[in-house]
């Protein structure tokens, strides 16, 4: 415990010297336009919340269908109750993937 009570203080006693040394190197550098870095951010959330929703429906229309035939295959009389359910699955999960791309779409 003792260790970590020594740890603590040298961090704490360099602090202000890891402070100069920051301002230092940040007075060296040329500004950087904050609203071209906050925009090429957007951007890059954006293409992530494009590649999660329409991963994420595809996975699950992938997995409804899977489960359809399955239903489909040991039951083939309800073949016609499974796939109008099937199809208002889909309908849920495309929904779901529409409003993924609306709210990137929101995002400025």
């Amino acid at each position: 415990m003792a260790d970590l009570v020594t740890i603590t203080q040298a961090l704490a006693a360099a602090m202000p010297a890891a402070d100069a040394a920051v301002a230092a190197v940040q007075s060296t550098l040329p500004s950087i336009d904050v609203a071209e870095t906050t925009r090429g951010s957007v951007a890059i959330g954006k293409g992530v919340a494009y590649g999660v929703a329409g991963g994420g429906a595809g996975i699950g229309i992938g997995l409804v269908v899977a489960a359809t035939l399955n239903g489909m295959a040991r039951q083939p009389e309800q073949a016609g109750k499974l796939q109008t359910l099937m199809f208002i699955g889909i309908a849920f999960i495309e929904l779901v993937f529409l409003f993924g791309i609306v709210l990137t779409f929101i995002l400025k």
